[in-house]
């Protein structure tokens, strides 16, 4: 690599924003862009987005950055995207045959009851490392099928591409020339054999999805293919990896060392920790791939968690506290909860489309418990973030059954960690460290060190010395004690809501 070639500028893809960053080659942040992007319900538990606003505002912040640092310096691109999310296109023209429908959407879910009922769901476990839940990526494709006359012949006939958000965006970076994921995000759609590396022939079958509509499986780092035909992006430029955007968190945070375990707080989250093989007999967790960087593949065991951010967003929209924006919201986020005491025994489940892990009920659909004449906003909000803390310690505490896990320090990122309040309740439930990345763009810098790794043929000593510093937030004893009490009271709530909807 020439010293003026050194920036590798990550277009990272999620639910609420479409970012592009530049990661000079020290691993630094020096150019950035965002647009928000925004999210469709055209019915209730359906979620969707439009797959032109996705690749036209991965665009426009890539152009913007491009500019910024200068085309010059750029030496390769990489990806990162919000996972489960299923797109298909027509193979000719290039345009979607239907919406994008998002990781949190439940539409699929009819389908998914009937597999359960057929007793599918041990060999999908087997298979696949997944639960049976519409989350992931192919019940969502089977619809988009189901929803065209000859849907599954013409996906056959090689018609139709689907995929995941990587392969979206690499078909329109590479001017269709490239069809290709990576394993992560292959191992996000319950298509994928965990021990073989390949699209399985029993789910395909039995998922009714065609292998001939399906993109190449590849390493998460290494050469997926080059920009061609994209206005205000240079030809030639090398896509050198992608990786779903909580994959690359994990990786931006340590690289996957043992003992450290990965949340990322976003509109839902992902809490991820890696294991050194793919077996798992937990039945509330998934076991998936964390990455393939070329030369191994590294594991992980993950609870995906629908609501978070999005729970604390909609709580704030109901009490009216949207009327500040940016820092003024955020403030408040953080005073508020701090003004008060407790929730006054107020408990917040936000299953809005079902309860993910640890509970696994698509059913499930949110409540609110407790409430007494002195509940106020700040009660109210209280409840939405002790939410998230709660939901982060459901799933470790699922975790604590595999005999290869340990938590040494939970590493957390995303939007809401930036909220201190949140991050010390988070410490005292969980009883230990919290380290939040100084970086609030860790996903893409996971997946530019991805790309940085094909590209400077890198080992793990050198893409150690790149990685980001932590922010720690340090447990009080006296509050962990105090605050097992209430995460029962937690527990308690979650059960009323999970046997409300398993009765109707």
């Amino acid at each position: 690599m020439s010293e003026q070639r050194d920036v590798i500028i990550a277009i990272d893809e999620g639910t609420s924003n479409a970012k592009a960053v530049a990661i000079d080659g020290h691993g630094k942040v020096i150019a950035q862009s965002s647009r928000p992007l925004q999210v469709q319900t055209p019915q209730a538990g359906w979620v969707e987005q439009r797959g032109e606003v996705l690749i036209e505002a991965s665009l426009t912040v890539l152009r913007e950055v491009i500019e910024n640092v200068g085309a010059g310096r750029v030496a390769a691109l990489a990806v990162s995207n919000q996972r489960e999310t299923a797109m298909g296109w027509w193979r000719e023209t290039g345009e979607p045959i239907g919406p994008a429908i998002t990781w949190q959407c439940s539409r699929s879910e009819d389908f998914c009851q009937q597999l359960r009922w057929d007793h599918h769901e041990q060999a999908i476990r087997e298979i696949t490392g997944l639960p049976i839940a519409p989350l992931f990526s192919a019940s969502k494709m089977r619809w988009l099928l189901d929803s065209l006359p000859d849907g599954y012949q013409r996906a056959e006939a090689g018609e139709i591409c689907l995929g995941t958000v990587d392969a979206w965006l690499l078909w329109n970076l590479t001017g269709g020339v490239a069809f290709r994921c990576d394993t992560s995000n292959a191992a996000r759609t319950q298509l994928l054999n965990l021990q073989t590396g390949n699209w399985d022939n029993q789910m395909l079958t039995l998922f009714g999805i065609p292998r001939a509509a399906l993109p190449e499986i590849c390493p998460s780092s290494g050469l997926f293919g080059v920009t061609r035909g994209v206005d205000g992006v240079p030809d030639g430029l090398p896509i050198l990896a992608m990786v779903g955007d909580s994959h690359a968190a994990l990786y931006g945070h340590g690289l996957g060392e043992a003992g450290g375990v990965k949340a990322t707080y976003g509109t839902g989250s992902s809490v991820m920790a890696p294991i050194p093989q793919p077996q798992s007999s937990i039945t509330q967790l998934a076991t998936t791939v964390a990455w393939h960087d070329g030369q191994q593949v590294v594991y992980g065991l993950e609870g995906n968690i629908p609501h978070t951010g999005d729970a604390v967003a909609w709580m704030a929209q109901i009490t009216g506290l949207t009327d500040g924006k940016g820092e003024t919201l955020a403030r408040a986020l953080s005073e508020l909860p701090a003004s008060v005491d407790s929730t006054l025994g107020v408990y917040f489940v936000p299953a809005l489309t079902g309860a993910g892990a640890p509970w696994w009920d698509g059913q499930a659909r949110g409540a609110i418990s407790g409430l007494s004449r002195g509940v106020d906003r700040a009660h109210l909000i209280r409840a939405a973030l002790e939410s998230i803390g709660y939901q982060i310690a459901d799933v470790i505490d699922a975790m604590r059954q595999h005999p290869d896990f340990h938590l040494a320090s939970l590493m957390v990122d995303g939007g809401p960690t930036r909220n201190p309040w949140l991050m010390q309740f988070q410490a005292d439930l969980l009883g230990c460290d919290v380290l939040r990345s100084n970086t609030p763009e860790l996903s893409a810098l996971g997946a530019g060190l991805l790309a940085r790794k094909a590209l400077d043929e890198l080992d793990n000593d050198q893409l150690t010395a790149l990685l980001p510093q932590h922010d720690v937030f340090t447990p009080n004893a006296a509050r962990h004690e105090q605050l097992q009490v209430e995460w029962q009271g937690w527990k308690d709530a979650v059960a009323r809501t999970l046997s409300s909807s398993r009765s109707n």
